[in-house]
């Protein structure tokens, strides 16, 4: 289904797929930074990538966190962006408006945790035409995902994915559950795993969520282990100034070294 994606590149390679970018469209020159580095990275290794950036930021917990620079602003970076690099983008919505809003501007919809179960938020996705991702919600079991799946297949999209972001354990710290990652495929879907909020440590007293970036590879190679399709990671170049997110997002320096493990790691596990 990768291969639906306008101007995904690379998808005769065998490589997993990557989506990644900032949490948010912070400006034009940040989006544009770390896109021009991630196409450099990625044509390198020979990787199907789409860049990601929220328009908006929503699910925040407090009223005085950023949500974003303004919808117009953000998604013509967006698709500044794509046009620049020849790209396919993916940006997160949160209602029905946002679904035909976005859609004008990026390649792929992606529904939020929180709100896989929005039923008309899924259709509304659905009938843009565009791909949608849906990530599993924190509090959901991997099988429970096939009716968000057939949600989006009953308005006559086929072109939906499935991202696995960890379940919540306790009240503070994520845990990720890889039998789930087979058990999604089974919806005959790509599943991504995405490595960065799993490793977040949300509801901290401060109300700004915390995060596990030291953890980064080693969840990212478990999940290109057990046989996930994509992965999906948060970077930037300064993370602990970025506006939202920034405790376990991957810093943009480290990305090729990464990224080159897990190429190789994944010629090896292919093969079994």
């Amino acid at each position: 289904m990768i291969e639906q994606v306008p101007k995904i590149k690379h998808t005769d390679s065998g490589n997993f797929f990557l989506l990644a970018g900032p949490c948010a469209v912070e400006s034009e020159a940040l989006a544009m930074h770390v896109a021009e580095k991630m196409v450099e990275i990625t044509n390198k290794l020979r990787i199907p990538y789409v860049f990601k950036g929220s328009f908006k930021k929503a699910n925040r917990s407090r009223l005085d966190s950023f949500t974003g620079i303004g919808d117009e602003k953000a998604l013509k970076i967006l698709r500044k962006v794509s046009e620049t690099f020849d790209i396919p983008t993916v940006t997160d919505i949160h209602t029905e408006a946002d679904a035909e809003k976005a859609a004008a501007y990026v390649d792929i919809l992606q529904i939020p945790a929180f709100l896989c179960r929005q039923t008309d938020l899924l259709v509304a996705a659905a009938k843009t035409g565009k791909v949608v991702n849906i990530k599993k919600g924190q509090f959901l079991a991997a099988g429970s995902m096939k009716f968000a799946v057939e949600k989006v297949r009953e308005m006559n999209n086929p072109n939906v994915m499935l991202t696995e972001r960890g379940n919540m354990f306790g009240y503070q710290d994520m845990v990720i559950d890889y039998r789930g990652i087979p058990e999604m495929q089974e919806n005959n879907c790509p599943v991504v795993l995405d490595i960065t909020h799993s490793l977040q440590q949300p509801n901290q007293a401060s109300g700004v969520t915390g995060g596990k970036p030291q953890l980064i590879e080693t969840v990212a190679k478990a999940g290109i282990a057990v046989g996930c399709d994509g992965l999906f990671i948060e970077t930037h170049p300064d993370p602990a100034n970025a506006l939202s997110d920034g405790a376990n997002m991957l810093h943009l320096e480290k990305m090729e070294a990464m990224l080159t493990k897990l190429v190789r790691l994944h010629e090896v596990t292919r093969t079994f």
